[in-house]
């Protein structure tokens, strides 16, 4: 099957904010300061680790629909939806809250064209299933950190 140029568009949207996610996420992992220090640089690491791996998978699925991946700096630095990583040293607070954005706005990426990919070629769904699962439990895990129990 020959990717529909849709189809890499979208593909390409999902594999630079992945790589932008891995960025952000090493950003914050080296820059962090404050309580919970020690769980949260090592969760990043997570991220990050997680972020690659999909990287990886989905230009490879490009590659194998005959579509090219573009993962170049200056592309990434273009077209990512993600916001930027904040300059010097921020607080695990900060972190948490720029983490958990940037996860989310990924999956809302990978969400955003599931229903065209899903059309165009079901196969590469079971990939964005796994991206979507993993990066929304590392959005739930890390928000934790700052969330408040509710009186029931």
């Amino acid at each position: 099957m020959k990717a529909s140029e849709e189809l890499a568009k979208g593909l390409q949207a999902v594999l630079v904010d992945l790589i932008d996610l891995s960025l952000v996420g090493k950003q914050a992992h080296w820059n962090i300061v404050g309580p919970n220090f020690r769980d949260l640089h090592l969760q990043l690491d997570e991220v990050v680790a997680a972020a690659r791996l999909h990287t990886d998978t989905i230009a490879e699925r490009m590659r194998a629909l005959h579509a090219v991946p573009d993962g170049r700096s200056e592309t990434i630095a273009k077209t990512s939806s993600l916001a930027d990583a904040e300059e010097g040293l921020i607080t695990t607070g900060q972190a948490v809250d720029a983490i958990v954005a940037a996860l989310d706005k990924t999956v809302a990426t990978v969400r955003g064209i599931y229903d065209a990919v899903e059309e165009a070629d079901p196969a590469t769904t079971d990939e964005l299933n796994q991206i979507i699962l993993q990066l929304e439990q590392f959005s739930w895990m890390i928000g934790a950190e700052k969330m408040k129990p509710t009186k029931a």
